[in-house]
């Protein structure tokens, strides 16, 4: 197990240094983006259950199993007094990045922390020569398709009954080259 964390921290840490982003609405408010462990896995489990409804929020182990995966960037936004605001996790296979999931705290939402977060990942991707992201996001979440957008990312495919619920998603990509 310790192996595959020191492998783990090598592919995950990012080379460049911690972004910052002040947040106008609190003159003392300062959000840095940091690597995202299995130290964590409480505090992103209980954020996880707060930022989606029961049948969207990840299970604890499934957040273990992200966090132990060598081929899967993890990254948490924390406010000025450590708290988690925020946290992304990104797959890798065969050289195309999928966003798995993405979550900001409430009280932190507008923002811009799933914005910085996503360009955080990109930066790191871009450094590891990835050239194509993906997601997938439900039909009904005008908001995320919107902040999606802005970021560059294009509806490529719509995908019926996607969610357990039977609700449609689009999949979105965006080329990192």
């Amino acid at each position: 197990m310790a192996v595959m964390q020191i492998i783990r921290n090598l592919f995950s840490s990012p080379p460049e240094p911690v972004t910052e982003i002040p947040v106008h609405s609190s003159p003392e408010s300062v959000y840095q983006i940091r690597p995202l462990t299995d130290k964590q896995l409480i505090e992103v489990w209980k954020l996880n259950q707060r930022c989606f409804e029961k049948h969207e929020s990840y299970p604890k182990s499934t957040l273990n199993f992200l966090l132990t995966q060598p081929n899967t960037l993890s990254y948490r936004a924390i406010d000025s007094l450590e708290n988690m605001a925020g946290f992304v996790f990104v797959s890798v296979q065969e050289g195309v990045a999928h966003l798995t999931t993405i979550g900001v705290a409430p009280e932190h939402r507008r923002r811009k922390l799933a914005s910085l977060m996503v360009e955080h990942c990109e930066a790191a991707l871009r450094m590891r020569e990835i050239s194509m992201f993906s997601l997938e996001v439900r039909v009904s979440n005008v908001n995320a398709q919107t902040l999606y957008r802005g970021l560059d990312f294009a509806v490529m495919q719509r995908l019926r009954n996607y969610y357990s619920d039977g609700e449609d998603g689009f999949l979105m990509v965006k080329s990192l080259l």
